[in-house]
């Protein structure tokens, strides 16, 4: 936002330079970006009039200029500028004078024709201008001023860096409300008297939605002269803000919502029929209204619009219609000030691609008390520039915002703060800035005014405490804090301990977006349903994940079309899933189940290349066994079972068991996907819930003995159907009972001439006593129980 400084000081002017000025607001929490002059620096320029002007003998396109310069006598100036004309005033750059970039004005002659001086262009002044030409200056002004004094040129254009939450400085009167309560200068005061009413007209509003439009008010306007002069001193302080001066009443509407902070519509009322009135009511799903920027647009039903005859003639709080916009051939207006709720506009402009001066302060809150006397103070500045006659004001009030009582303890002021700030001075803040509050025991109840939206909760209290204050008066301290160890039970894991070990093993931690492309969710989970997002930052990135895994092929992927041979990564995030059984709580949101999931994937070399190892691609036992180790005793507990996934290979993945708990999926990835991917060989992958995994046993650490290990080999026949895992399993009881204490296979084999559905497994048997020598006669007992509870049980034979 930018702001003249001349225009801010005309409503209060406290005796600070502008540059403490400008710190002492930007530590205030109104940053100041930066200060600039209006013009930069030249001289010898004044204010002349053209009185007579010619041909020039020696060019078609010069002309002789005679000019006042305010000097007695009449100046000779060769002039090129198209618009060159007698009887206009323009700017003239004397012999002598010194322009912006260093370039001074000589006398001298054009094509044989002598002349002293130069008139001007904005542009050759420094200045911003529309269009190539002379700079016309207002008749008012007086031949020989020096034109940074007629100009104001000498001002200085203050840019603030506003927070969203300071609506309430939007406009000068704003920042003047701040640099009062900050330095207690007085400030001006406007005067809001009632116009005198000349014609007995209003035209009645509907409103038809409160939760919209909660004040609407509005009066007629008859025989204005739209084609009137725009007073210099409104022109120059829009045009410093940063908006083009366009016609009178335009600028007298932009000028009012600069100055005070109030948006205002000005309608022009030749096509309406002021006895039916308008109707503010949210807009239907596919009406279209023309804007006044000639772009039309589908309106939808979370917009709202203030129509006539059920026609939507302007974009509540936005932009207004095209038709029913003013030029310089209207004579009859309808001035409008309402209160838009800042829900209602928040977004509209970002939706339909817009840019609204007036959109931005509502979405952020303006007051909605003052709406009658701005609108007076608006018509009185019609009247004066553009004449006519004002009918009544019709003020309809249907749902006003309620200002809760906010509650400040100053215990807990003095105690955030770090400094004591006693009761008379909180009361001196808070009556600078214009707060309504009671005092009891030492707890401020504040009603904050209706142009502050941002005064909630004790927190908002404090800060403008601090801010009003001074955050340089709060000295500098070390905080106090004691440091307390906090117990961490040994039985329970953090789920950090999941990535410190995983990182020990060669992976690389990865942190993906937690919404994903549709397309991972139906290929890779098969979820057809994802959880939505209302507003993507990415339009491919659109519902939320259910699975780690697609993030994780993304990463392989990306890292794969560099040419890296080797990818190891891991992730440890939260995934979501529709469950109506979740509650609203602190870390809960209602109807969403948001699990912590530990996923990991592999892929390309099983080692680094080396002279050591042979070069081979990792293998889903590669992965099983990282998942094991990641585990530790816990991995005890984990068990295998072949099942199919949409993600991985048919009979290369497998569910995880957690003591008969599923908690995962772990295989390969499927042949399908990997052309998506654009990779060669597939990588391994697994997910787990840690929740469960969260508990564990403390381990219990035994002697090692000291006695022999027997070792003994099984070769078994054993039907295809069951698999290695049940062999374990029944044979646990008698591992936890007796001297066997491992188990491995080492070898499978089948037999491509057999017609028998069975395979060989042989398996190695570890046999150990704590406490004495094995003797065979238990060795062998031992392993033919093991024998006969395999045929009883699963049916093997021995091979």
């Amino acid at each position: 936002m930018f702001i003249s400084e001349s225009w801010l000081r005309s409503l209060i002017n406290p005796e600070l330079s502008t540059e403490e000025l400008c710190h002492r607001l930007t530590m205030s929490g109104l940053e100041v970006e930066g200060v600039e002059p209006a013009a930069p620096a030249f001289t010898g320029v004044v204010v002349a009039e053209v009185k007579e002007i010619g041909l020039h003998p020696n060019a078609d396109k010069l002309r002789i200029c005679q000019v006042d310069d305010g000097s007695g006598e009449l100046v000779q100036v060769v002039c090129g500028a198209p618009n060159a004309a007698a009887g206009i005033k323009v700017p003239m750059a004397r012999v002598g004078a010194v322009l912006p970039g260093d370039f001074k004005i000589k006398k001298g002659k054009l094509r044989g024709e002598l002349s002293l001086g130069m008139l001007c262009s904005a542009d050759e002044l420094g200045m911003e201008q529309d269009h190539d030409g002379l700079l016309i200056l207002d008749e008012s002004l007086a031949v020989g001023t020096d034109i940074r004094d007629a100009l104001n040129l000498d001002d200085n254009i203050i840019e603030f860096k506003l927070t969203p939450n300071r609506a309430d400085c939007l406009s000068v009167y704003g920042v003047g409300r701040e640099v009062q309560a900050l330095t207690g200068a007085s400030l001006k005061t406007f005067d809001f008297t009632p116009v005198d009413v000349t014609l007995d007209e209003t035209m009645p509003v509907r409103i038809d939605a409160p939760d919209l439009c909660g004040r609407f008010a509005g009066r007629i306007i008859r025989g204005v002269n739209a084609k009137a002069e725009t007073p210099d001193y409104i022109k120059q302080r829009i045009a410093a803000a940063g908006m083009r001066p366009v016609s009178a009443l335009v600028d007298i509407s932009n000028y009012v919502m600069l100055e005070l902070g109030r948006p205002t519509h000005v309608f022009d009322i030749k096509n309406i029929d002021t006895s039916k009135g308008l109707t503010v009511r949210w807009a239907k799903d596919g009406e279209k209204l023309k804007l006044l920027t000639d772009v039309e647009v589908e309106l939808s039903g979370d917009t709202g619009v203030i129509c006539h005859n059920d026609i939507p003639e302007s974009m509540a709080g936005v932009m207004g219609g095209d038709a029913t916009a003013v030029d310089l051939e209207t004579t009859d207006i309808y001035l409008e000030a309402a209160f838009w709720f800042p829900e209602a506009v928040a977004g509209l402009t970002r939706k339909y691609k817009l840019s609204s001066e007036a959109a931005y302060r509502y979405e952020r809150g303006v007051d909605f008390l003052n709406i009658v006397e701005h609108i007076e103070y608006m018509t009185r500045l019609i009247l004066e520039v553009c004449g006519g006659q004002a009918a009544p004001v019709l003020d309809e009030v249907v749902n006003l915002p309620e200002r809760k009582a906010v509650t400040m303890r100053l215990a807990r002021c003095n105690k955030v703060l770090g400094v004591d700030v006693s009761a008379e001075e909180v009361k001196q803040i808070f009556t600078d800035l214009g707060f309504d509050f009671d005092v009891a025991e030492q707890v401020f109840t504040v009603k904050a005014p209706s142009y502050r939206f941002d005064i909630e909760i004790e927190e908002d209290l404090i800060e403008e405490v601090a801010r009003v204050y001074g955050f340089e008066r709060i000295p500098a301290r070390e905080p106090i804090v004691e440091a307390n160890i906090f117990p961490f039970p040994e039985k329970q894991r953090s789920e950090h301990a999941f990535r410190h070990l995983m990182a020990a093993m060669d992976y690389q931690e990865v942190v993906n977006y937690s919404f994903v492309d549709e397309n991972w969710e139906r290929n890779y989970q098969n979820n057809d349903n994802p959880i939505r997002l209302l507003n993507p930052i990415f339009s491919q990135y659109a519902v939320m994940r259910t699975s780690l895994v697609g993030g994780l092929l993304k990463n392989i992927a990306h890292n794969a079309k560099y040419r890296q041979n080797r990818v190891r990564v891991f992730e440890l995030g939260r995934v979501f899933f529709d469950d109506p059984e979740v509650k609203s709580g602190d870390k809960t949101v209602k109807g969403i189940n948001q699990p912590m999931h530990f996923a990991a994937a592999s892929w390309g070399l099983a080692y680094p290349e080396q002279w050591g190892e042979k070069a081979r691609q990792v293998d889903f036992f590669d992965l099983k066994n990282d998942l094991e180790n990641l585990l530790g005793s816990q991995a005890a507990d984990l068990r295998f079972v072949a099942e199919e996934h949409p993600a991985l290979h048919p009979g290369r993945s497998a569910a995880i068991f957690y003591r008969d708990e599923k908690i995962g999926v772990i295989g390969e990835l499927h042949p399908q996907w990997l052309g998506e991917l654009d990779l060669t060989t597939a990588p391994v992958v697994f997910e787990i819930a840690i929740a469960p995994l969260m508990d564990h046993d403390l381990v219990s650490y035994k002697d090692i003995s000291k006695q022999p290990v027997v070792k003994r080999d099984l070769a078994l026949w054993v039907p295809s159907a069951i698999n290695y895992q049940q062999v374990v399993d029944v044979l646990e009881e008698i591992r936890q009972q007796g001297i066997l204490r491992e188990i491995t296979l080492f070898d499978i084999w089948k037999d491509q001439n057999s017609t028998q559905n069975e395979r060989s497994l042989a398996l190695r048997f570890i046999l150990q006593d704590a406490t004495a020598t094995l003797e065979d006669a238990q060795v062998e007992e031992v392993m033919s129980k093991v024998l006969n509870t395999l045929v009883e049980k699963l049916g093997v034979r021995l091979r």
